[in-house]
């Protein structure tokens, strides 16, 4: 059995397994169930890329608003009807969380009744079996997938397949679905799915598309990774017409299109996280007259998408007018003006500027500017012991590179001098170790102390002989001259104990003598 917990943590980014972990934590606290549904899911197991991450829970999920919000996401757009709402969670993370439902259409392409559900109830109204699964985010069941119509093995199979007959009947932009679907996974439709989608079309039921579905397909452009071949793709079928009347690949603005896509895949491998897609639509609408334009924004269900449009041209205006002018005067003024600014506006100016200026500066800012930074001698500040641990790193480290990109600090040999101020003092060398042999402590007791011992011992025993060998020398009878002038002169052989007289013994030859 397939982990997907360990799946899902493998694939998703660090930013979007923070937002799963903050979702589960709330609808936890709200003592709501929790799961992680649909595209995520799909991708998760087929291996594309995770754009954004879909929730539903079991309840009201516009109960988890207000909690979301003092979490730091950002509210993007609401449907009361659905209980559903677009979130910013985070680390720029798309989601949006919708409450487990069933629908039932009387007519198609008229909104559905809505009834509160169960999540099989809410996987079984879905559109294909390879967005019909959920995984469990909930104590207990945490990592059980639900795949109640076995989308897993269309998705080994590169199939898409509908749950039922009149799955394009009821909902006419499955249709637009399906195409945008095999045009970014390559898949195919499943045999009977073919032949109702052949069916739908002949019947013309895309005349009864919703707005809102209509505004949901539009935004979906401009998250694909060639959105320009999919609005083509959409044209040859007759589904562009369905979007806007005036809409078509001639009004598309290929040539910054393809430039915007360039600078953004060159932003991702410098390691940012931005959202594209108002700026591709800018692209994709560049030709559209602008009651077109307003139409179509409208019925967008992302409000703040919307808001992203139209303030493209506006907040590029005024990057340009601040980098020309005396706040991007340097390299690193104009370092600091670009980090401060969002990510966006400033792919949105790199792809439109007409000031040569300000294009450098913003080619500097990514490419040749950065590598100024591989110029820190990061070696000799170790040995230095200037190393990330020291709370002033960060700001010395800034500095330094300010001062490079300024042109200040040439060479390496100045770049430690600036350093070399700010290195820390070194350790005080450890103590040297005593000469001679030290004596050897008793347990408890220190080696002064036990020196003072061994001194008074050695005076009392000294003391002892003496004593002993004078009442030895008084006891015993007076020997001839030759003999006791020998015995006087040979010391005593043995340590005598206090209190204790042990007799001198006489050599072999003074016995011979008096025998």
């Amino acid at each position: 059995m397939a982990d997907y917990i360990y799946m899902m943590e493998s694939r998703l980014t660090p930013d979007q397994q923070r937002a799963v972990a903050l979702v589960q934590e709330l609808a936890r606290a709200q003592e709501m169930n929790v799961y992680l549904t649909g595209g995520a899911i799909r991708d998760i197991i087929s291996g594309f890329p995770i754009r954004d991450l879909d929730f539903t829970v079991q309840g009201n999920a516009l109960k988890l608003q207000r909690e979301l919000e003092k979490a730091g996401a950002v509210l993007q757009g609401v449907d009361e009807d659905l209980r559903s709402m677009y979130v910013l969670l985070p680390g720029n993370v798309r989601s949006e969380m919708a409450m487990a439902r069933s629908e039932r259409y009387e007519k198609p392409g008229r909104p559905p009744q809505i009834t509160s559900g169960t999540i099989i109830d809410d996987l079984r109204r879905r559109d294909f079996t390879i967005n019909a699964m959920a995984l469990s985010l909930n104590p207990g069941s945490r990592g059980l997938l639900l795949d109640p119509f076995n989308g897993a093995a269309d998705i080994e199979a590169k199939l898409i397949r509908i749950l039922h007959n009149y799955a394009f009947y009821e909902e006419p932009s499955r249709l637009i679905r399906a195409a945008r679907f095999v045009n970014r996974f390559h898949f195919t439709l499943e045999e009977r799915t073919q032949a109702r989608f052949d069916a739908a079309r002949e019947g013309n039921y895309i005349e009864n598309i919703s707005d809102r579905a209509v505004g949901y397909e539009i935004e979906q452009i401009a998250y694909e990774d060639d959105p320009l071949h999919l609005l083509r793709v959409y044209e040859k079928e007759g589904w562009l017409k369905v979007l806007n009347p005036h809409w078509s690949s001639g009004k598309v603005d290929g040539a910054a299109l393809a430039q915007l896509l360039k600078t953004r895949q060159q932003m991702q491998n410098l390691g940012y996280t931005l959202d594209a897609a108002p700026a591709v639509m800018y692209f994709l609408t560049h030709r559209l007259g602008d009651r077109d334009i307003a139409a179509m924004q409208r019925l967008m269900p992302r409000k703040s998408f919307v808001e992203t449009w139209r303030k493209l041209e506006s907040d590029a205006k005024e990057l340009a007018r601040r980098l020309a002018g005396k706040e991007a005067a340097t390299p690193s003024l104009a370092w600091q003006l670009l980090s401060r600014t969002r990510p966006e506006t400033v792919l949105f100016l790199e792809t439109t500027t007409r000031q040569a200026a300000v294009g450098q500066k913003i080619r500097n800012f990514f490419t040749k500017w950065r590598q100024v930074k591989d110029k820190l001698p990061l070696a000799e500040m170790t040995e230095l012991h200037i190393t990330p641990e020291l709370p002033v790193y960060p700001k010395l480290t800034e500095d330094a590179f300010y001062l490079l990109l300024d042109g200040k600090l040439r060479s390496r040999a100045e770049i430690l001098r600036f350093l070399k101020p700010f290195a820390p003092p070194p350790a005080p060398p450890p103590p040297l170790p005593k000469r001679g042999r030290a004596t050897k402590a008793a347990p408890g007791v220190s080696a002064p102390a036990e020196a003072k011992h061994a001194r008074i011992g050695k005076s009392q025993e000294a003391v002892a002989e003496q004593a002993a060998a004078k009442h030895a020398a008084q006891k015993r009878p007076s020997p001839a001259p030759s003999t006791a002038k020998k015995a006087h002169a040979k010391p005593a052989a043995k340590h005598v104990p206090a209190g204790r007289a042990r007799p001198i013994r006489k050599s072999k030859s003074a016995a011979r003598k008096k025998r």
